[in-house]
């Protein structure tokens, strides 16, 4: 079972910058395909972006695409998400989570295909 965690958030003012991190136990990410999730208060869990298994191809949500770019380290023990010109709105708890379903495949946009996920990081953006 593997064990994510999440860490990197914070309060930013609007229009600055975070990056998240997501650790895994080693090779996690070259077998299966990652995905960062937000969920605000009282919303539903969103798909913010996905990379495929092995740094394959990334997807984003459409509301972060331009702003926010998923990638991993030489090591594939980590995956960030770099995220720019943020917006109140994106003020949530992030997860980051793993599909072992879809194992060597693309990121699912769906959170309910994710079995893994860490315990989330807060993200706050304050106007």
């Amino acid at each position: 079972q593997a064990q994510l965690v999440e860490s990197g958030g914070g309060l930013v003012q609007a229009g600055g910058s975070l990056r998240l991190s997501c650790a895994a136990p080693p090779r996690t990410f070259m077998w299966f395909p990652v995905g960062w999730f937000r969920q605000a208060p009282g919303e539903g869990r969103e798909f913010v972006a996905g990379l495929s298994a092995n740094a394959g191809a990334a997807y984003y949500g459409d509301a972060v695409k331009g702003r926010f770019t998923i990638s991993t380290d030489n090591t594939k023990m980590r995956v960030y998400l770099q995220m720019n010109s943020l917006k109140p709105d994106d003020t949530a708890v992030y997860y980051c989570a793993v599909s072992k379903t879809s194992l060597h495949g693309a990121p699912p946009t769906n959170f309910q295909e994710y079995d893994v996920w860490g315990q989330g990081t807060q993200v706050t953006i304050s106007s």
